[in-house]
């Protein structure tokens, strides 16, 4: 990872997070995705893990330079008789700061098998150019 992104983006392991008594939306714990974040010439990619979660159980926004990824977990079936539960219930929760270098308005995010994958592009480089003088 550069040493700008770490400026800009905490990077932690899977765990619950303290929401300060806020609700979460499936009632259950809110967990920090795990995450890979690589750069190209072009921009920022991230990936993070978010299994049970589909494309409508997804929200990504981004207000005053934070992306906010907040994923919803499906409840189970109650139909169903739970003989074992290992799996922590709970919603995926992110955010991240986006700099100034970042095209806001090119950013794209997909889901394909638990693995949401948003793309930050960066803004063009300034093209040198010839400023015409114009007579009044």
């Amino acid at each position: 990872m550069a040493e700008s992104e770490e400026k800009t983006i905490n990077v932690q392991d899977k765990s619950p997070i303290d929401t300060g008594g806020a609700e979460s939306i499936s009632g259950g714990q809110l967990f920090y995705p795990p995450i890979d974040i690589w750069e190209d010439d072009g921009g920022l990619h991230i990936e993070a893990e978010m299994p049970g979660v589909d494309s409508s159980g997804i929200s990504v926004d981004l207000k005053e330079n934070t992306l906010t990824i907040l994923g919803k977990v499906p409840l189970p079936k109650s139909d169903l008789k739970l003989l074992r539960e290992e799996f922590e219930l709970g919603d995926f929760y992110r955010q991240f700061t986006v700099s100034d270098l970042i095209d806001q308005e090119g950013i794209t995010a997909k889901i394909k098998d638990g693995v949401l994958a948003i793309y930050l592009p960066k803004q063009a480089p300034a093209q040198p150019r010839k400023i015409q003088v114009v007579a009044e």
